[in-house]
């Protein structure tokens, strides 16, 4: 871990861990986490897994049990916070984070309640599939983790529970580095020279030109 919060890669890489959250909510300074896992993954294969309840010290709302099924009795002799983020921490280490949509969500939530507990902010780069499926499957009209399994014919049993959603959420990762990996044989990526981050194109004011992926936290531009 850094100091820093990690930056958002568009690659595929052999070597990762895997998470998801499951929340009381999706807003990251007002919800709490109630179920954190991981599984950590070396050369395609799944190794070891971390997965714990997380008693949020709060009521459940029935909004967040009618999604993932967690109620206040399950919770309730739980991990609190501070123990179940130092288990996540200590199972991560240095790995690159792979997750479904957590550029917006989970790596808000999992930064916010590292800096709560520990004063530190998470350092690990992370890759975000939703990013990948729109790159890799513009066929698709929605690119929840449901529709990418379902287009990979990965069985999506128990979805929505966290340990489900990252074996669910390993298996498209999987199929789409296979993808990137050819597209990236046909077109090099593009990298952002102030982060590394992928460069994608944008329209401005001015006309097109290569804007970093990680805007608005780089912002980074190239001439086309």
């Amino acid at each position: 871990m850094t100091g820093n919060r990690g930056k958002r890669l568009n690659r595929y890489v052999e070597d990762y861990v895997v998470f998801d959250l499951e929340t009381t909510g999706v807003r990251p300074k007002l919800d709490r986490i109630i179920e954190i896992s991981a599984l950590k993954v070396r050369g395609h294969q799944v190794t070891d897994q971390y997965t714990t309840l997380v008693n949020p010290e709060m009521r459940i709302p029935r909004s967040a049990t009618a999604v993932n099924g967690i109620t206040d009795e399950m919770v309730k002799d739980a991990p609190e916070m501070e123990e179940a983020v130092r288990g996540f921490l200590n199972f991560v280490e240095n790995d690159i984070l792979v997750g479904h949509n957590i550029h917006t969500f989970d790596m808000n939530f999992i930064c916010d309640a590292a800096m709560e507990t520990s004063g530190a902010d998470i350092g690990n780069d992370y890759i975000d599939t939703l990013y990948l499926a729109r790159k890799c499957l513009p066929q698709l009209s929605h690119y929840r983790l449901l529709d990418v399994s379902e287009y990979f014919r990965i069985d999506t049993a128990g979805a929505h529970r966290a340990l489900n959603d990252c074996i669910m959420n390993q298996k498209c990762y999987e199929e789409l580095g296979k993808i990137l990996v050819q597209l990236q044989q046909n077109q090099p990526e593009i990298l952002c020279p102030r982060c590394g981050g992928e460069m994608i194109k944008r329209r401005g004011k001015y006309g097109e030109f290569y804007g970093c992926s990680n805007y608005p936290g780089c912002r980074g531009t190239r001439k086309i």
